[in-house]
């Protein structure tokens, strides 16, 4: 394979609605890290480490839509006069939608109680503890964007990782790395991504990560949204 990068595959956490009532108190924390593995898609653990959804340190006892850093909020829960802890919790993780309704969350629900109270107790614990477990995400994740219970570290990256340019010709970008290699990509198969955080990219260094075990799709993230089109030449080879 052209890539050393492992495969980013983001997945949404799943469940069921339900109507089952109040069932916080007396969760088993451990067993609670075993259903959160449903969540790490889209929520990290980390301090200011924000995926999909913001991160989930600190939770306990945080009012709704207050994480700093944070600025994907829906207007519901930038609103919501809501405080986490045992039982707005449990009445959240039943059923995200019918308990604020508006907000973008794409977890439907979680219909077992035992499981709910188990995962609320491993939130609290989380909080208390001041940090994430060890290997909170490595033992769960797909390879890829995700490494080690953290985002991959984009400015660590090899050289046949690390772009030199991006050719645009009729419906094919050509992106070329350090190795000189050459991997021409149909050009709806190559997505184009920033990420501004500490992990990602240098400053006008873009990187290439595989996003399909068949090597047909990447992506190639930026460190700026400004840096794509000039970084893109039109050309086609002579």
């Amino acid at each position: 394979m052209w890539f050393r990068a492992a495969i980013c595959i983001l997945a949404f956490c799943a469940g069921y609605l339900a109507t089952s009532g109040y069932a916080a108190e007396g969760g088993d924390p451990k067993k609670g890290q075993e259903v959160y593995r449903a969540c790490v898609a889209c929520h990290s653990l980390s301090p200011g480490r924000h995926m999909t959804g913001p991160s989930l340190a600190g939770i306990w006892g945080r009012k709704a839509g207050t994480v700093g850093g944070f600025t994907r909020y829906s207007k519901a829960l930038k609103q919501a006069n809501v405080t986490w802890d045992e039982r707005s919790l449990d009445a959240w993780l039943t059923n995200p939608r019918g308990y604020l309704p508006g907000n973008r969350m794409t977890f439907r629900g979680l219909s077992d109680a035992t499981q709910r109270r188990d995962l609320i107790a491993f939130l609290r614990s989380v909080t208390e503890k001041g940090s994430s477990p060890s290997g909170e995400q490595a033992e769960s994740m797909p390879e890829g964007m995700m490494s080690q219970g953290q985002m991959l570290n984009l400015k660590a990256l090899e050289a046949n990782n690390r772009i030199t340019s991006i050719n645009h010709c009729g419906d094919t970008y050509t992106v070329k790395v350090e190795t000189n290699e050459a991997y021409p990509f149909w050009e709806f198969n190559l997505r184009f991504k920033t990420d501004s955080s500490d992990l990602g990219p240098p400053a006008g260094k873009p990187v290439i990560i595989p996003a399909s075990m068949r090597g047909d799709r990447a992506f190639v993230i930026f460190a700026a949204p400004d840096e794509i089109s000039s970084f893109i030449k039109s050309e086609c080879p002579q």
